[in-house]
């Protein structure tokens, strides 16, 4: 079994308790299967050979009739079950796919599309539902009931169970050189579905500009291209399961038509009863069934097995920067420093920032400038805990001066006492007191009208709705819907990149003087910045620069 098949065995309670009922079905569709065979058998002999009228066979057709009755029952509940477990199992690793996602953080977010993401949360885990409704109970009943017929076989006709039993495994053997020259096409079929919702999802977003300058249409051929590629890799994948059930229902096909030929034979010189062949005629079929319909079904569940893989490489990808995380935060800290930090990021030929040393204590504002690629993000970064420094090291300073790194802090607890706002504030689709109530949930209305007035958006109100991105507000409001909502938590330390970015003077000034006021209430404030305004309301500014790796400089 192959190490993704396990996983998804392994990723639940539920998992296991799907296993363990596919299994008890399984055994009970194999016994209803032998007695239906019996049934029949013993039905057609009785009327052909004994002469028995309605009343002789009427005990035989109503077994006959319970049993189909109960192999019914069978089917259905099998996929009430499987379907409620499916759920279950989507629903557990959702959260713990989110939750990674979370952990990992926004520089491992940044390198990912937003929308191959958000297929795979969605429609790519939801495609599990093939897997477990259908394929996994189909998996038990292939592992059970050819066992069984065999076994059933051997007790009435040595013959026909030998031919079942050595026909048989060439249905999993071409299921395999099958399944194998599926998995290329399979492949090539979730990435094209990836790449058609991240190019449809970034048109989506851009589509307003597009317009505004007449590329709307050369989009529309760009996604027609790629969704003729979805097509093409689609029907290549279907064409390799019609493929497929043709190669498995001609195995099928012709293993019944061996034993049937044996069973006539025989049948012709005297060497076996009509009951007894009809009974093998009749149930060996039941052992070609279950793995026809695997093949079939294996097929089906192949894009929730994609995406599967790739959930599990997200949950499986290491964390960045996480050594112990285990000293908690007792009261509220009173400055941040970095000591000598230096970044060099893999992909990069530069080491940036290079050397950078400050602190920052309550009630200070501290401007970082320097050219753009130096590091200034990055610093940020790395006080927050999300970026590892290559060399030199962020500490929080307590009360009473005690200093400790950020990468032992927990990272929850240094969260907490953080506010950050990044150049692109995240705004979502609600009102514009929904999203400043996303840095303090308890906030109440009075809290949220002081934070909006503190950056000069009196006019634009808690009530007003906006559409995803912040769509209905202008770039320099939705930077300051932001700031409004670091600055309603009143958190100790205020991290702002570029906050005043995109804004004329005077909003420029109204942002400064908000930042000031924080400062005032006891924030330590560090802030990114390239305008004058925002470098000259700081107490101090830090130049930020970046230098060639060591190696590199060496004559």
């Amino acid at each position: 079994m192959r190490s993704i098949h396990r996983r998804l065995l392994a990723s639940g309670r539920s998992a296991t308790t799907a296993l363990v009922a596919a299994v008890v079905l399984g055994v009970a569709t194999a016994l209803l299967a032998i007695a239906q065979a019996w049934a029949l058998a013993r039905a057609i002999a009785g009327a052909f050979l004994d002469g028995d009228g309605p009343a002789q066979m009427a005990p035989v057709l109503a077994a006959l009739a319970l049993v189909l009755a109960g192999r019914a029952v069978l089917a259905w509940a099998a996929e009430l079950i499987a379907q409620w477990i499916s759920s279950a199992v989507k629903a557990e690793l959702r959260v713990a796919l989110v939750a990674r996602m979370v952990e990992l953080g926004p520089r491992w977010a940044a390198g990912r599309a937003t929308a191959e993401m958000a297929l795979l949360v969605t429609r790519g885990l939801d495609a599990l539902d093939a897997y477990y409704g259908r394929y996994l109970p189909q998996l038990a009943l292939a592992a059970i009931v050819p066992a069984a017929v065999v076994g059933c076989l051997l007790a009435v006709d040595l013959v026909a169970a030998l031919t079942v039993a050595l026909t048989v495994p060439l249905i999993p053997l071409f299921m395999v050189l099958i399944g194998r020259m599926s998995a290329a096409h399979r492949q090539r079929r979730w990435a094209a579905l990836s790449r058609l919702a991240h190019r449809f999802a970034d048109v989506v977003a851009g589509l307003p500009t597009l317009r505004a300058y007449g590329r709307a249409e050369a989009q529309v051929g760009i996604l027609r291209q790629i969704t003729d590629r979805y097509r093409t890799a689609t029907m290549s994948t279907l064409r390799i399961a019609f493929l497929s059930a043709l190669v498995l229902e001609l195995l099928a096909t012709l293993s019944v038509a061996l034993v049937a030929v044996g069973i006539g034979l025989r049948l012709a010189h005297g060497d076996l009863s009509l009951q007894t062949g009809l009974f093998a005629l009749v149930l060996a079929p039941e052992a070609y069934l279950p793995l026809r319909r695997l093949g079939a079904e294996f097929h089906s569940s192949e894009e929730g097995l994609e995406a599967a893989t790739a959930a599990f490489a997200i949950l499986d990808a290491p964390l960045d920067a996480r050594a112990g995380s285990t000293t908690g935060i007792a009261a509220p800290v009173t400055g941040i420093a970095v000591e000598d930090v230096s970044v060099e990021q893999p992909g990069r030929e530069v080491v940036a920032p290079s050397g950078v040393s400050f602190e920052v204590r309550s009630g200070e504002v501290v401007a970082l400038a320097g050219e753009s690629g130096a590091g200034k993000s990055t610093l940020l970064a790395v006080l927050l805990g999300m970026i590892e420094p290559t060399g030199g090291r962020a500490v929080a300073i307590m009360p009473g001066g005690r200093r400790v790194p950020v990468r032992d802090l927990d990272r929850e607890r240094w969260h907490a006492q953080a506010a950050w706002v990044p150049q692109w504030p995240w705004l979502f689709a609600g009102t514009v007191a929904d999203n400043i109530r996303l840095g303090a949930p308890d906030a109440d209305d009075s809290a949220v009208d002081a934070a909006l007035a503190a950056v000069g958006l009196d006019e634009v109100g808690g009530d007003r709705l906006i559409g995803e991105r912040g769509s209905g507000l202008s770039s320099g409001q939705r930077r300051r819907v932001g700031i409004a909502r670091a600055l309603v938590r009143r958190a100790p330390i205020l991290l702002l990149d570029e906050p005043t970015a995109g804004l004329d003077e005077t909003a420029e000034a109204t942002v400064m003087r908000a930042v000031r006021r924080a400062a005032s209430d006891g924030a330590a404030v560090v802030l990114v910045a390239h305008r004058p305004g925002a470098v000259a309301g700081a107490d101090r500014w830090i130049e930020v620069r970046w230098a060639a790796p060591a190696e590199a400089m060496v004559p």
